[in-house]
């Protein structure tokens, strides 16, 4: 069983790591990700993630434990009720936080043997980008790309949204709509734009071959470097337009379907 160790001050430099972090990025310096919540803490575990530490609240410690079970190789940090709710982002947190290792995944992560690609384009509802990552993982996506001017998939907010995707899924941030499409080119993938006048019906888009499917701002739709790609519309009635997520979990599922993962 691993020692816990108390600590009361909040400005112990652990806490203020966690704490900057979870204002900001999500991450701290050293790539650690705040991840808050028991379900997030059992999805590190579950997913195999390193652990610098897990700081929880007296109450919450035995839970902790029980979580834990035999992993061991990181700190056990107790903190005062007061403490917890300066580190916590949530409005009713349940005592925990950890600080878990994201994977480094490489380009060719991404792309896999037959590359389903979802890009994020601009997405700026962390929410949003939390449940597309969480989507691309429930339809067999090979990878997510989170690019430039997109809200980190690493905000607080949208690792809650992502349910413990955010360590499995193959993700890149950061790059550009231009690097993405170079990247597309070289493993021989089509582009496709999601848009409400869009020029094909998803289900008569080619979903089976590699693809990449490009999901724009809320506000915005996808931005102009894709303007050169085929858009692909999902037909609605009553309304003009969907929610980024949902839009990108209905293109997922109808790539799932034409690759005969569902019936």
């Amino acid at each position: 069983m691993i020692r816990a160790e108390r600590i009361s001050s909040a400005q112990n430099l652990l806490l203020k790591r966690i704490r900057r972090a979870a204002r900001t990025t999500g991450l701290t310096e050293e790539g650690f990700l705040v991840a808050e919540g028991f379900h997030l803490l059992e999805e590190v575990f579950r997913s195999g993630r390193p652990l610098e530490a897990v700081v929880c609240t007296e109450a919450a410690l035995p839970r902790v434990r029980q979580t834990a079970g035999r992993h061991s190789g990181f700190r056990l940090v107790v903190v005062p009720p007061a403490v917890m709710e300066g580190l916590a982002a949530t409005e009713t947190n349940q005592g925990v936080i950890a600080l878990a290792a994201i994977p480094a995944w490489r380009a060719e992560d991404l792309w896999g043997r037959q590359p389903l690609v979802l890009a994020l384009d601009g997405i700026q509802d962390p929410g949003n980008a939390g449940t597309m990552l969480r989507t691309a993982e429930a339809f067999g996506a090979s990878g997510v790309a989170a690019l430039k001017g997109s809200v980190s998939p690493f905000n607080p907010k949208a690792v809650r949204a992502s349910a413990g995707s955010v360590f499995r899924v193959p993700l890149r941030t950061g790059l550009t709509a231009q690097g993405l499409l170079t990247e597309a080119a070289a493993h021989g993938a089509k582009v496709y734009a999601a848009s409400a006048e869009g020029s094909l019906p998803a289900d008569a888009a080619d979903l089976v071959g590699p693809c990449v499917l490009v999901v724009g701002s809320e506000g915005r739709g996808v931005s102009n470097d894709f303007r050169g790609a085929p858009s692909v519309r999902i037909p609605v009635t009553g309304v003009e337009s969907l929610n980024a997520a949902v839009a990108a979990a209905i293109l997922l599922y109808e790539a799932r379907r034409q690759r005969g993962g569902v019936p």
